[in-house]
């Protein structure tokens, strides 16, 4: 009898111990949507080194499909910049980005973002009524602060944006 209650404990455990290592995160999947505010792990080459260079390569689960395309077929007037692209490479990163978007239904966050702005195609993700509410406690003082800039500096205050992780306990809104 205590041979098998052994026996069952350690079968218990292997199983437990599996169900832990099968749940955890590998070096190059996506790590899911844990939090409220984490956002798959993605990669694009493209997409990071292109978007990345100038301002943070923002996940593509914070704005539709719709307003992913109106973003990349306004390259040459990119918010008062030419982020123009070679065809090649735009209609890549625009694959990726479609693919990955708010309303391709493959994120938790993508769902809450379309939950709040419907069938609305904003042009920047400031303007979605999802991130205006998770925002709203902040004075407008704060966005002009010198080591902030815009509201669009995710990485300002979010000091793990870069790694899609927008949870509060990560947040530190500099002076």
């Amino acid at each position: 009898m205590n041979y098998l209650l052994r026996g069952i404990g350690v079968v218990a455990a292997v199983g437990t111990l599996s169900l832990l290592a099968f749940s955890l995160p590998s070096g190059g999947e996506a790590r899911g949507d844990g939090g409220d505010d984490v956002m798959p792990a993605l990669t694009h080459k493209a997409w990071q080194q292109e978007c990345g260079s100038c301002h943070l390569a923002y996940p593509p689960s914070m704005l539709p499909r719709a307003s992913w395309q109106r973003v990349m077929t306004g390259l040459e007037q990119h918010f008062g910049e030419d982020a123009s692209l070679d065809p090649a490479t735009q209609a890549d990163i625009l694959k990726f980005l479609e693919k990955n978007a708010a309303d391709s239904g493959g994120s938790g966050m993508g769902r809450r973002v379309m939950r709040m702005d419907g069938n609305t195609a904003p042009l920047r993700i400031t303007e979605t009524r999802w991130f205006v509410r998770k925002h709203d406690e902040v004075p407008r003082a704060t966005w002009s602060r010198k080591s902030i800039g815009s509201a669009a500096n995710c990485a300002a205050c979010h000091r793990e944006a870069e790694q899609g992780n927008f949870e509060e306990d990560a947040i530190r809104i500099p002076k």
